[in-house]
């Protein structure tokens, strides 16, 4: 991934956080037929690993992973906030003109040889972390076993889990760093006339990169 000297995300912990807000990735990996992508949620275990290891699975029908060879390289994209940049927010485009329009957007790469788990015990472990961290979000959680316990045996039969040990973790937020400080207020009062949730979380993001100090989200 190209990142400029302006949109580098170094920070570990908000690179950790991006892919926790936003665990469905999309997995890029080489196959027998090709390059092979898939979009599957992963759980981040930060404890593996000196960049942690991506937990997820996929459909036992999905041949994937059957394709996946000894150090098969991956990577693991996550899109974060994203948001259409146009030029007439600029001051600048008053004066000069010389402006056209750019996309803000924030994402996070992870790099690794990605392996094929079978086990149930693995399976059945992670479909309870992967779970319930999307389910602390709910007032009353759903668990695992809250499903008959045949039923969910029958569900881990039907699944292929995908290990995937982070070897490189790559961050970019482009948050208008590089434009004029007027353009950049102006890209701010664009992005809060539109109430969408994107269109506010990116305006809080130039403002915070805007005062040295931006966050990801």
């Amino acid at each position: 991934m190209y990142v400029s000297k302006h949109h580098q995300l170094t920070d570990c912990e908000a690179i950790f956080s991006l892919v926790e807000s936003h665990p469905l990735g999309a997995w890029v990996c080489h196959a027998h037929e090709g390059l092979v992508a898939n979009h599957i949620p992963f759980f981040l275990d930060r404890t593996r690993g000196p960049h942690g290891t991506l937990m997820g699975h996929v459909a036992r029908a999905n041949t994937v992973w059957r394709q996946l060879g000894s150090g098969t390289p991956s990577v693991v994209m996550f899109q974060g906030t994203q948001s259409y940049i146009s030029p007439g927010w600029y001051p600048g485009k008053a004066e000069h003109g010389q402006v056209v329009p750019t996309w803000n957007y924030v994402v996070a790469h992870a790099h690794g040889t990605a392996r094929v788990m079978e086990d149930r015990d693995w399976l059945l472990g992670m479909l309870h972390r992967l779970t319930d961290s999307q389910e602390a979000r709910q007032t009353s959680p759903w668990r695992v076993g809250d499903a008959p316990v045949d039923y969910i045996e029958r569900m881990v039969r039907g699944i292929v889990g995908i290990e995937i040990p982070i070897d490189r973790l790559e961050g970019k937020l482009k948050a208008s760093q590089d434009e004029d400080l007027q353009d950049r207020r102006g890209t701010v009062a664009g992005l809060q006339s539109n109430p969408s949730d994107a269109s506010l979380t990116m305006a809080a993001l130039v403002l915070s990169a805007m005062a040295g100090d931006a966050p990801q989200s």
